[in-house]
């Protein structure tokens, strides 16, 4: 069987159009003596001009009713044929259509006396209905011509009367003609496929075709000629009867056992084409399960089944009594996925039977059951507890309080709209152990709702320094979006929220911690998007005004709210001179000259910053002035600027301010590498990472550390052979040490190269290339730009992990020893990170609903992509044993080599 390509209906979210070509045919005239009887036919149009003025309309039926409105063409007048050539699109996509969907088109003429079916000044000049699926359930294509039925209304119904394709009958008496006819026919339908591509073009054949189908064409005219001439009269007679047939309430007269004959008359339409046949498809369900409803016992004595009255339209053999049909079996999807209410009932007895707690506070598991409670503990924090696995942590809830991994566990058991159930799970949580703080981020998420719960992980939160507290704070800022914060005026956050209170207790006695706080909830309040929603951004509002006003009542809290007062002013002339620079069409060279007289400038107090100012981007930092001439604008779209600023400890603190683009995404990464640098580093295992820091002020601008460093392209450019040790050689030269370098050097290299690698591994960081792999001169290797991340890349085949040629050619090669060390770091950083693979988790969960471009693709898959990356079904040697391959796999592929060789020449030409 060849392969068959074709699209499904349901994915085709196009709307629904009909260009309307011409209308072919002709009639003869109304006889004079017909006018003398029925005056008012000389005001219809079509019977005072050959070409009189017509319009066409068109509408979606399905099911006997109006799917759309009438869309109708624009005026038109004709002088030599009718002719329109217009799309009409109908407000109504592919994918909504279903399958019995038609298109009913009536073209209408004009006549100020009405007529039959008038509408205004408008009565129908014919009409005709185009299924829009086949027999075949194929989406009608390409041009199509339609039978037009005189004096009549396009009829949408089901079993139209006035069908694009008639039922053909024999009307004629002559074989020869009719076998004619039918040649003609089939000839139609070959053309058109010929029109579609479907039947290859022979020029010459194709002229000869189409010559001798004109010659059988004339040939059947001249011999219906006759035929027509002698029936022509009676006919001219009967559609003059038909179109004065006006009833006192416009009522049709017609036979409905007898439908209309197609008159001389042809539409020609056009519909859209697609480059693959469209198939029919609907949205369906599956059945719902059953099987709680029959159970093992067979011997159930059922009542016998009610009678069903069948309403009108429904048909059914009025003779047929059997069981069959006395019932009417519909399936309700939602059945399955709501509790078994018996299995529910059950559950709360059980659980009621020792409300208080007392017999099973002396419950030991026994050895069987230690090891399902101890698979339980193991699952991650996405999986999803089964009921029996609940009611197993419920039973020995009491003997699983000295267990600090089970408390999720716990919490997740616990049916929290029971009232008297939730207050012991309450009772239970204060007899709890001491949690890890992964565990009590999870309880921050979106899905534990209830405020003790809430209480309770801030309550561990309260035991981290503000070291700690501050790789978690940007996290911790979005999971106020989840607690019940009122936004009325004169009611404080901290009546209503714990996290709130102890956010701003704590950023207030630290001016760090406040800093950064402060600029992470101005970046919410200025999110005005959709998926943010008004109501969070009145909430992130009110804890910036709630925290400004805790802040003003400490000692120093005055000169602190003017400091931060001081930087919103101070990225507000950044802002300013960045939007000037990227709106003017004016050559590198002129936007740079023009950028060091702005900050030279002493009108935008940028030469000399007095007070001091924290810099938000590092407040540790005070910066006492600018440097104007160490100012670059870079060449790119954005026109990001390098602004040098001293400090008051006397050195140059370059900072990379951008504008037009939204920083929060790199800001999260930039946040999960120095959090893993953190863990690493718990671990005893320092890789030399140097994450340079990024802060975004606004949903459009943003801070950047600017680290001295080359990228491995610019590298490669400047040095030929082995470009990334020939250039750390140059920086740091050490005849005794390996390949000419100093050990430490290369020691370094090796450490961050290995770090980088699994981390962003891990996080599923795309568009890798030479320009985003930096090298520092002291040996640091990190990378920049994390516009793709979670798997997502531009380029197709991209690897899972980029480690690039330049890279290992840099250590001595994949079989020196140097490669051999940075394989074991990266083993031992992959392991030790996947010890902590629920804290990495639960931060991203809580990121989730944060308008991250590239979680806000697909939110609710965002923490299994990372979770994939763990690969936490693996035992530890299986997972480096996985990570192993995904390196030799892509040390050895030759699409990596080819992507950065393209990007070079698409760099090349732009430049």
């Amino acid at each position: 069987m060849e392969p068959f390509s074709f699209a499904t209906s349901d994915a085709l979210n196009f709307p629904v159009s009909v260009r309307i070509l011409n209308l072919e045919g002709e009639e003869a005239p109304v006889l004079a003596s017909t006018l003398l009887e029925h005056p008012e036919l000389q005001y219809i149009g079509s019977n005072q001009s050959l070409y009189s003025d017509l319009y066409v309309t068109a509408q979606v039926w399905a099911g006997s009713k109006p799917l759309t409105v009438p869309v109708q063409t624009a005026y038109k007048s004709f002088r030599t044929e009718r002719k329109w050539l217009e799309w009409l699109e109908l407000p109504i996509p592919y994918s909504t259509l279903p399958q019995n969907a038609c298109l009913a088109i009536t073209v209408w003429d004009l006549s100020p006396a009405g007529g039959r079916a008038a509408k205004g000044h408008a009565i129908p000049f014919g009409g005709t209905t185009l299924p829009l699926f086949d027999k075949d359930n194929q989406l009608h294509k390409g041009r199509q011509k339609c039978h037009l039925y005189r004096h009549r209304e396009a009829d949408g119904n089901h079993g139209s009367r006035t069908p694009a394709v008639p039922i053909k009958k024999r009307t004629s008496t002559d074989a020869s003609e009719d076998k004619n006819a039918e040649e003609i026919d089939r000839m139609e339908k070959l053309f058109k496929k010929h029109e579609m591509g479907e039947i290859p073009r022979v020029d010459w054949l194709d002229q000869l075709v189409f010559r001798g189908f004109e010659k059988r064409g004339l040939q059947s005219a001249r011999a219906s000629l006759k035929a027509k001439a002698i029936q022509r009269q009676d006919a001219t007679r009967r559609d003059a009867s038909e179109a004065a047939d006006v009833g006192s309430e416009g009522e049709q007269r017609d036979d409905a056992s007898s439908p209309p004959e197609p008159s001389n008359f042809w539409l020609n339409i056009e519909l859209p084409r697609f480059d693959f046949p469209v198939v029919f498809a609907d949205q369906e369900y599956p059945p719902p399960s059953l099987q709680h409803l029959l159970s093992s016992q067979t011997n159930i004595i059922l009542k016998p089944p009610p009678e069903v009255q069948l309403g009108p339209g429904i048909n059914r053999d009025e003779d047929d009594d059997s069981e069959g049909n006395r019932l009417l079996r519909v399936y309700d999807p939602e059945v399955d996925a709501k509790d078994n209410p018996a299995e529910s009932k059950h559950r709360r007895l059980v659980r009621s039977q020792h409300r208080n707690g007392i017999l099973d506070k002396d419950l030991k598991p026994n050895a069987k059951v230690r090891d399902e409670l101890n698979t339980i503990m193991s699952y991650s924090p996405t999986h999803i507890l089964s009921t029996e696995e609940k009611d197993l942590v419920w039973k020995f809830r009491y003997h699983l309080t000295r267990n600090k991994k089970a408390l999720t566990k716990f919490v997740k058991s616990v049916n929290w709209q029971d009232h008297s159930e939730s207050k012991q799970a309450v009772q239970v949580l204060g007899k709890w152990t001491d949690i890890d703080v992964d565990d009590a981020l999870e309880l921050l998420g979106p899905t534990f709702d209830n405020p003790a719960v809430r209480s309770f992980a801030v309550q561990r939160l309260r035991k981290a320094d503000n070291n700690e507290l501050l790789l978690y704070l940007l996290q911790l800022v979005q999971a106020l979006k989840y607690e019940h914060i009122s936004t009325q005026p004169g009611h404080e956050v901290t009546q209503d929220s714990s996290l709130a209170q102890f956010l701003i207790s704590r950023a207030v006695n630290s001016f760090t911690l406040g800093n950064y706080f402060w600029w992470y909830l101005m970046v919410q309040c200025d999110d005005k998007s959709e998926d943010q929603g008004e109501e969070n951004q009145a909430i992130y509002g009110k804890i910036a005004y709630d925290f400004m006003a805790e802040l003003v009542k400490q000692s120093d809290g005055a000169e602190t709210r003017k400091t931060l007062l001081r930087q919103a002013e101070w990225i507000a002339i950044l802002s300013r001179i960045s939007g000037e620079i990227k709106e003017s069409n004016e050559s590198i060279a002129k936007r740079t000259e023009r950028v060091k007289h702005f900050l030279a400038d002493a009108d935008n107090e940028l030469v000399t910053i007095d007070p001091p100012l924290p810099l938000p981007l590092d407040p540790s930092v005070e910066i006492i002035g600018v440097v104007p001439e160490d100012t670059v604008v870079f060449k790119s779209s954005l026109h990001p600027i390098k602004v040098a600023f001293k400090t008051t400890s006397g050195r140059k603190y370059p900072v990379l301010f951008k504008m037009g683009d939204d920083l929060r995404q790199d800001q999260l990464v930039i946040q999960i590498i120095t959090l893993m640098d953190n863990l690493l580093q718990k671990e005893n295992l320092d890789l030399k990472l140097s994450p340079y820091k990024i802060l975004a002020t606004s949903t459009s601008a943003g801070l950047s550390q600017f680290v001295p460093s080359m990228t491995f392209q610019g590298i490669s450019s400047k040095f030929r052979n082995n470009p990334a040790q020939a250039y750390l050689k140059q920086n740091n030269p050490d005849p005794s040490g390996p390949y000419g370098m100093r050990k430490e050097t290369l020691d370094i290299f090796v450490k961050s190269c290995a770090g980088y690698c699994v981390i962003t591994y891990i996080l599923g960081v795309g568009d890798r290339h030479l320009d985003n792999l930096l090298l520092a001169p002291d040996g640091h290797f990190f990378h920049a730009d994390f516009g793709y991340i979670l798997g997502r890349d531009p380029k197709p085949f991209a690897p899972a992990m980029k480690l690039s040629k330049e890279m290992v050619d840099c250590m001595g090669g994949s079989t020196s020893e140097h490669y051999k060390q940075f394989k074991q770091y990266c083993f031992l950083a992959y392991s030790a990170l996947r010890k902590n693979s629920n804290l990495i988790l639960n931060l991203f969960s809580l990121m989730v609903d944060a308008n991250i471009p590239d979680i806000k693709l697909e939110p609710d898959k965002a923490v299994l992509k990372v979770k994939e990356r763990f690969h936490l079904e693996l035992t530890e040697e299986e997972a480096i044993r996985q990570l192993e391959r995904i390196m030799d796999d892509n040390l050895n592929a030759l699409v990596p080599v080819v992507i950065d060789k393209l990007h070079e020449l698409v760099q090349a030409f732009r430049a």
